[in-house]
């Protein structure tokens, strides 16, 4: 029997062994990621609840809205928990395609813009997608995709291949920067050089990442590309205190509600700068202000070691599963989830700029909810197959 129709036997048999047991499927998740994201999936409800209940139409504001886009992502990240992760490396180009193609439908009239950015795809019923969201999962499966085959007789990547990761991300950032969303395009780039470093490229492509990188940011810039709002943001993260009023507020009003918290919080509703809604956009990209407000110094730090959980976690699976599309794509979804995690948290507290990008599994939203469980969905997939090759 030839090795392509020994695979299929294989998988076939895996599939049916799967089909045939799923209670067995659910007890070999990996039970200490499953709890660390349903705690932070629970706090985030508080966190939104609080932060959104004095000026929502209702006395619970978006916490009941918030619930069914975390129980849809639930479903999601159970349903592709099932599936056999390798599944996925045939129909990455297709997932990467379809992605690739919400992200020019928005760009045409179909597309809205919130808060200064057109990224968004306007459902009705107070609904939305954003389709830069799904570029990201897209993006990793693609590239995992890409860099699991190394070079003959040896363990790195082909050059072509890698090369075509490049080409792949730069179209994905190139149509991202048009909506423009800073904030995303970032992760994308993140995304590219954690598939890159997990999949063992040689340096030099590092050191061709980090040029082209460098070089769009001049590009960037010498054509004024960035919208104001986005130089403002900028202005304000490297002199704070040049406009307190103005485009220092979000910075300033910030460290207010976190430091206001001190060790044990004000209490989940008790806190005045959520009450007054003096932090713009609390219950999304700065919904760590409320859990420093209200929980305090402890509670900000339990937030952070849940996510680290998450990470370490991650890590955990890609050190241990033997296929190589199986580790690079739970090592490069670690390296999503980590820095845009330290981004986030890291603008509430002057350590970042300010950029759009969400809070994993705590933030309020829809689309990247659902990204976020189908990733660690993913990441259960592969722990529980990691040694059935």
């Amino acid at each position: 029997m030839a090795w392509a129709d020994r695979v299929t036997s294989v998988r076939r048999r895996s599939l049916a062994r799967w089909a045939a047991r799923p209670s067995a499927a659910v007890w070999r998740m990996d039970g200490v990621l499953l709890v660390a994201v349903i705690a932070l999936c629970v706090i985030g409800t508080l966190l939104v609840w609080s932060s959104t209940r004095t000026w929502a139409p209702d006395s619970t504001g978006l916490m009941k809205k918030h619930l069914l886009n975390v129980a849809i992502g639930a479903t999601l990240m159970a349903v592709v928990a099932m599936v056999d992760y390798r599944w996925l490396r045939a129909y990455a180009p297709m997932i990467y395609l379809v992605s690739l193609a919400g992200l020019v439908l928005v760009l045409t009239p179909v597309g809205s813009t919130i808060n200064g950015s057109h990224s968004w795809i306007l459902l009705g019923g107070g609904f939305a997608v954003q389709p830069s969201e799904f570029a990201k999962l897209g993006l990793v499966l693609l590239l995992a995709m890409l860099l699991a085959e190394p070079v003959e007789g040896g363990d790195r990547p082909r050059a072509a291949d890698v090369a075509f990761g490049m080409l792949a991300t730069a179209l994905a950032v190139g149509l991202v920067m048009l909506q423009p969303d800073l904030g995303t395009a970032m992760i994308l780039g993140v995304i590219l050089g954690g598939a890159l470093l997990v999949g063992g490229v040689r340096k030099r492509w590092l050191a061709t990442m980090g040029l082209a990188a460098v070089g769009a940011v001049v590009v960037v810039w010498y054509l004024d590309l960035l919208e104001p709002y986005q130089v403002a943001r900028f202005t304000a993260f490297l002199t704070p205190s040049v406009d307190p009023r103005g485009v220092g507020y979000n910075s300033t009003q910030s460290l207010i509600a976190i430091g206001s918290g001190q060790l044990f919080g004000k209490g989940l509703f008790e806190g005045g700068q959520t009450t007054g809604r003096f932090v713009p956009e609390q219950h999304t990209d700065f919904i760590f202000t409320v859990a420093g407000e209200e929980f305090g110094f402890v509670g900000s730090v339990t937030v952070v070691l849940l996510l680290g959980v998450v990470l370490l976690r991650g890590l955990r699976i890609a050190r241990r599963c033997e296929d190589r599309f199986g580790m690079l794509v739970a090592g490069t979804i670690v390296c999503w989830l980590g820095v845009q995690t330290f981004i986030n948290i890291g603008m509430t507290i002057g350590l970042m700029p300010i950029t759009g990008l969400p809070l994993p599994f705590v933030s309020y939203g829809g689309t990247a909810t659902f990204t976020n469980m189908a990733a660690a969905g993913v990441l259960q997939a592969v722990h529980m197959r990691e040694r059935t090759i």
